[in-house]
């Protein structure tokens, strides 16, 4: 298909607000136009019952995490939120409007959570964190109202990739699978050969580049990327791992190494879908209300949520 009207606006929109990348851009400077443009206060926040931030113990101090809840009820089911950002930007403020869709849409407990951040923390310390978070809502799902027993994972981009990481680890330490996976156009090898890495190299948004610079500012060096918890696509089985969902878009670079990851879930009997947003570039999930041809990928994440946890 050709870029759709909704994606090209998007595309302007992120360029106005800086976040065209450049060999000169710097964490720092990312990270600011990341924020700029997601916490626009033109755009009012999507109400739910209740946000609150608190921080839970990592394995390098406190992690904060922002806790959304759909109702004042307990025992409700928890979705456990991976922010994207190339493991480098993105924070709490930065994916909150998308914790607050999910809260509601799912009716589930929201945790979102605010891993350390490359290059000042490098891998494996995002995924560190994130396994930490996942060992602590098993443990701990009550003191935010849920249940320990419904409990899914997700990320988009860089946090669909941790949340892949995290399924891999609770596999290899005995821990109980969560519910679903829900990887939204993740990052799953480190790889340049792909059609979709050539074909979207550049001017769809996260371009070959970029992708580059981010690889670089998390590995600590090149022998990471071929490191399991790096790439989740080399893991060497992916068998016994939860159910899936992966989210890709077609004017994206990781398209295809997202459609990949599903291809070899469904090899390996994991039971998967592989849906995409055709038109559409990387970052559309969470605005379909602006970009409709991202509304089936919603409604197929939430419909697969709600029944993996059981609020259907």
């Amino acid at each position: 298909m050709a870029l759709h009207p909704s994606a090209e606006m998007m595309l302007q929109v992120l360029s106005d607000a800086g976040l065209a990348f450049g060999p000169e851009s710097t964490p720092e400077g990312r990270r600011a136009a990341m924020i700029a443009v997601t916490t626009n206060p033109q755009f009012p926040k999507h109400p739910v019952h209740d946000v609150t931030d608190r921080t839970i113990p990592g394995p390098a101090g406190d992690i904060p995490v922002r806790v959304y809840r759909p109702s004042a009820a307990t025992g409700l089911p928890l979705l456990l939120w991976f922010h994207g950002g190339g493991w480098v930007t993105g924070n709490l403020d930065t994916h909150d409007q998308l914790g607050r869709l999910l809260c509601d849409a799912v009716g589930a407990v929201v945790v979102s959570v605010d891993y350390r951040l490359a290059p000042e923390a490098k891998f494996p310390a995002a995924a560190d964190d994130c396994l930490a978070a996942y060992e602590w809502v098993l443990e701990h799902a009550s003191d935010v109202g849920a249940d320990a027993g419904r409990v899914a994972i997700g990320g988009d981009s860089a946090g669909g990739n941790l949340a892949a990481v995290v399924t891999l680890d609770a596999r290899e330490r005995g821990l109980p699978q969560p519910k679903l996976q829900l990887l939204v156009y993740p990052v799953t090898d480190y790889e340049f050969e792909s059609a979709s890495m050539i074909d979207n190299a550049k001017g769809y948004f996260l371009e070959a580049e970029s992708m580059q610079w981010f690889y670089d500012h998390y590995a600590r060096t090149p022998s990471d990327f071929a490191d399991p918890r790096f790439s989740p696509m080399r893991a060497s089985d992916v068998s016994g791992l939860a159910d899936a969902v992966v989210v890709t878009a077609e004017f994206d670079p990781l398209r295809d190494q997202g459609e990949a990851y599903g291809k070899r879930l469904q090899q390996a009997n994991v039971s998967t879908e592989v849906v995409r947003a055709d038109g559409l570039i990387h970052g559309f999930f969470g605005l379909h209300e602006f970009m409709p041809p991202g509304r089936d990928a919603w409604d197929v994440s939430v419909a697969a949520l709600r029944r993996a946890l059981g609020t259907t």
